[in-house]
């Protein structure tokens, strides 16, 4: 069959260049697992067997990757399989794809490749836990005005604020874990759609290819993608929130806050303003998270409505799109990492910040409610009168506009002395005296720390299984196939 030039040129030329790229060394493997398999069972005699494998291993990959679309076979499939009977009889070549299809070689190396890309962003995710793990176990004490609604709020901890976005990047490790598992099935022997009628062992050329076992129904194995969507999505809700705290670290580099400063090697200067200190390497990573978010989201869309079945719209031209997705995705992620791991927080900055605004007075209404036996609504108003009088007159007493709201809102005169009020409203008692589990106070941010780097240590050693089981079914293929 002659393939139209328009044909070749815009869809076969582009899908050969990037099944090189991302799927050549899963399809080598396959062939070896399947080979092995089928010598294993009988179902292809053992001397034609190895006469596959010696031509298999005479096949160069490198020399493959170079190689350009000639238009002669339909993909990169076709054209190794050109490459094999090339190197051993046509016929005895022919055995290799007994009891198989391009339909589940397919599916399985779309799986192989994204449980490679999975494991990525997951590794780039415990490297941004680690970095901010480590920052902040030197900020505990490091006090500054945490906003809602965009306008400051109350005091915290930098380390309290970063201990809530590692408990989401703890989250997104477990979705990419879960995700893992979904994907870590092997559909090989699915075949076309339905399976097929020789003796064949699926739970061997699963283990061959580091799969946790097979896929179950056939049909199911060969048009389902809800394992791809689900990393997907599990990789857009860690984009999402790795761009939120961008944001706010974007913020705080501005001259206008100045809470941040990166090191040198992440920021840039202008070609016209030389005072400029640009936090670029930031700016890309929103860029690259945002891009990767749209292409999440792009995945969803090629697929909505479409066939529940064998279907081009989920195979060759969605691929690429994985790939890119998985691969800015990390990059985003990655470089928040880098950029964080020798950042500098001005604490002195942030905490006369905290000083401003009036962001303790909560405690205030708290300490009336917890001592002088008022309802904390009560105490709520005689705090924001207070606040309008400091407003009006930033020079009033404190003690005084005290007695003043309290005579007028509860009918009683409470006056607390200036030292007391001093300390109730300083952002070092708000911070100590939140003790609340999960809240900001020095003993439970130590025990929040101390859990993550546990959680972290754990998963670090899950991810470190993960990609030992690969390497250990690769070491397994390789020996298998050599023995034929």
């Amino acid at each position: 069959m002659a393939f139209d030039p328009t044909y070749v040129r815009l869809v076969l030329n582009e899908n050969f260049e990037d099944a090189k790229a991302r799927l050549l060394d899963p399809l080598m493997a396959i062939h070896y697992a399947h080979l092995v398999m089928l010598a294993e069972t009988g179902i292809v005699a053992r001397a034609d067997a190895g006469r596959i494998r010696a031509a298999l291993d005479q096949i160069d990959v490198d020399a493959i990757r170079a190689t350009s679309y000639d238009g002669i076979c339909e993909d990169l499939f076709f054209h190794i399989e050109g490459l094999i009977a090339a190197r051993c009889d046509e016929d005895v070549a022919g055995h290799l794809h007994t009891a198989r299809s391009r339909n589940d070689i397919d599916m399985t190396m779309y799986r192989m490749q994204l449980r490679d890309d999975v494991l990525a962003l997951t590794e780039a995710v415990l490297s941004l836990r680690a970095s901010l793990l480590e920052i902040a176990a030197c900020q505990t004490a490091t006090i500054f005005p945490a906003h809602t609604h965009t306008q400051p709020a109350q005091p915290t901890t930098v380390a309290h604020y970063l201990l809530g976005v590692i408990e989401e990047r703890e989250r997104d490790t477990a979705r990419l874990l879960a995700a893992y598992a979904s994907t870590n099935r092997c559909p090989l022997g699915a075949c076309a759609i339905t399976g097929t009628g020789f003796p064949i062992d699926r739970g061997r050329t699963s283990a061959l290819l580091g799969f946790d076992a097979p896929t179950g129904n056939t049909y199911g194995s060969i048009a389902t993608i809800d394992y791809l969507l689900e990393s997907a999505s599990a990789a857009a809700i860690a984009l999402v929130g790795t761009g939120r705290f961008v944001q706010d670290l974007l913020l705080w580099c501005t001259r206008e806050i100045g809470y941040l400063r990166l090191a040198d090697g992440f920021v840039q200067t202008s070609s016209i303003m030389p005072q400029k200190r640009n936090p670029v390497a930031l700016e890309h990573a929103r860029a690259l998270a945002s891009k990767a978010f749209g292409q999440a989201q792009a995945l969803a869309t090629v697929a909505h409505n479409t066939p529940f079945g064998d279907i081009v719209d989920t195979e060759d031209d969605l691929q690429p799109l994985v790939g890119s997705m998985f691969k800015d995705a990390t990059r985003a992620v990655g470089l928040v990492a880098a950029a964080m791991k020798d950042a500098r927080f001005d604490a002195s900055a942030m905490a006369a910040r905290a000083r401003q605004g009036g962001v303790t007075i909560t405690e205030l209404a708290d300490t009336l409610a917890r001592e002088h036996g008022m309802s904390f609504r009560t105490g709520h108003g005689i705090a924001a009168r207070i606040v309008k009088g400091l407003r009006q007159d930033a020079s009033a007493n404190v003690a005084d506009l005290l007695a003043a709201a309290s005579r007028e809102i509860a009918g009683k005169e409470i006056r607390l002395s200036d030292d007391a009020l001093a300390r109730v409203l300083s952002p070092e008692y708000f911070v100590q005296v939140r003790k609340t589990a999960g809240g900001p106070s020095a003993d439970v941010v130590a025990a929040a720390l101390s859990e993550s780097q546990k959680t972290l240590a754990r998963d670090r050693k899950s991810l470190a299984e993960l990609l030992g089981g690969l390497q250990a079914a690769r070491q397994r293929r390789q020996e298998a196939a050599a023995a034929l």
